[in-house]
């Protein structure tokens, strides 16, 4: 039985039928707390039954239900009675970029820009799932590793939900990540070397089982949450699916999570044309996925001396790159990478030319897009998404960058 948990009111979502693993397949029932295969170790994917929803859900009665991500919660893990912890993530704007379609020649082109969810970024929707899912599992604390926006987002449930929570973060993680995070009231520890270095600084720090693990891929419903990514831009373009959708990809849920919203929108039968092809995108100073997919290989190796100052895509061992590289070559798409300086430039367009202050990843997306235009890999006859995962204003120095490499004598002046 779930700890803290009474069967006769389960907490879970009854046409959600259990936990398969992306690797093995071997199947996991909800009779206990879950993170990982038991067998394998590998990440562990929901599996609904669709038919189900399919016969006593209508597509276009999603608007009685809300506007935030909640409104599909006929396939997320929860039960409706079962109190989520909500703090307003998701519903956030597709903005139609007319004019840059225009500028690079395309169908249509479209801005997902996720800064308007709560601490101002994408991560607000699989925390919010996560911390969910860890009081559904009667789990009182929870921890992870974080460049900055997953740890804030974390800390901000966990406060909403009154659990604690210990976030191990690098030491040139910019300040005001941080700040946030302790203002949230959740323990900080900073960390030399990358994510993947604070990932094993927090074993010892957080242990199991006193303390859940929430990071990415080490428990199932982070990814729940940024499916709904595929679901909104899904509805938002009148459920005819976009032909690209350019995405970040760091440690790779919002790639997973759209891939399987896609497929299960197509079982569900509520979306129109293929699958989009979900294009990654990696600064060429951590890459590991486009190495990995240019090699053609079936797994993503560690990358060595990562930089970049995308911190959010500065993920050199993903726990999940195999199953990346199948939402990559399923949906037909691939992965790119950009430099530094296209992707900084990628911010100051983004910025005059959409009247976004894009991060860092954002910018990424952007500058990938002209590359793929300039090569013809997307082409003149499609309609494409592109992203920005958060706010800009948290990236105080990538802008002294950009702004530098716009106009080097107003980006030192003083007003």
């Amino acid at each position: 039985m779930l700890a803290g948990v009474n069967r006769s009111a389960s907490p879970f979502n009854p046409q959600l039928l259990g936990l398969d693993c992306s690797e093995c397949g071997r199947a996991h029932d909800l009779s206990a707390p879950r993170s990982v295969c038991e067998a394998c170790g590998k990440p562990l994917v929901a599996r609904y039954d669709l038919a189900r929803v399919r016969a006593e859900v209508l597509r276009d009665d999603l608007g009685r239900f809300g506007t935030d991500l909640w409104r599909y919660r006929a396939v997320l893990p929860f039960a409706r009675d079962f109190a989520a912890v909500r703090l307003g993530e998701g519903g956030t704007p597709l903005l139609p970029l007319a004019e840059t379609a225009a500028d690079l020649g395309l169908a249509g082109l479209w801005l997902k820009d996720e800064a308007a969810n709560p601490t101002q970024s994408f991560k607000a929707r699989g925390l919010s799932l996560a911390v969910s899912g860890a009081l559904a599992f009667g789990r009182n604390a929870i921890a992870l590793p974080s460049a900055g926006n997953a740890g804030s987002a974390a800390a901000a449930y966990a406060a909403a939900a009154g659990i604690r929570c210990r976030i191990t973060v690098p030491e040139d993680t910019p300040d005001i990540f941080a700040i946030e995070q302790r203002a949230f009231g959740a323990e900080v520890r900073t960390v030399p070397g990358t994510i993947s270095d604070a990932g094993r600084a927090l074993a010892g720090w957080a242990p199991s089982p006193e303390w859940w693990n929430v990071s990415t891929f080490r428990e199932p419903f982070r990814l729940e949450g940024k499916k709904t990514l595929g679901y909104e831009i899904a509805e938002q373009c009148g459920w005819r699916l976009p032909d690209v959708i350019l995405y970040p990809a760091g440690g790779g849920t919002g790639l997973v999570g759209m891939w399987q919203a896609f497929r299960e929108l197509g079982e569900l039968g509520w979306s129109q044309g293929a699958m989009p092809r979900l294009i990654a995108v990696q600064p060429e100073g951590c890459a590991p996925l486009v190495r990995a997919y240019a090699d053609g290989a079936a797994t993503v190796a560690a990358w060595e001396g990562a930089r970049t100052v995308a911190l959010g895509l500065r993920v050199p061992s993903p726990f999940a790159g195999a199953l990346m590289l199948r939402a990559v070559h399923e949906s037909g798409g691939s992965a790119v990478s950009v430099s530094e300086e296209e992707l900084l430039d990628g911010m100051s367009e983004l910025a005059t030319g959409a009247g976004c202050l894009a991060c860092p990843e954002g910018g990424a997306t952007f500058a990938a897009l002209r590359k793929l235009r300039a090569s013809g890999e997307v082409k003149a006859k499609e309609r494409v998404v592109i992203y920005n995962t958060g706010s800009g204003l948290k990236y105080p120095e990538a802008w002294r960058q950009a702004l530098q490499r716009r106009d080097p004598a107003a980006a030192g002046a003083r007003t």
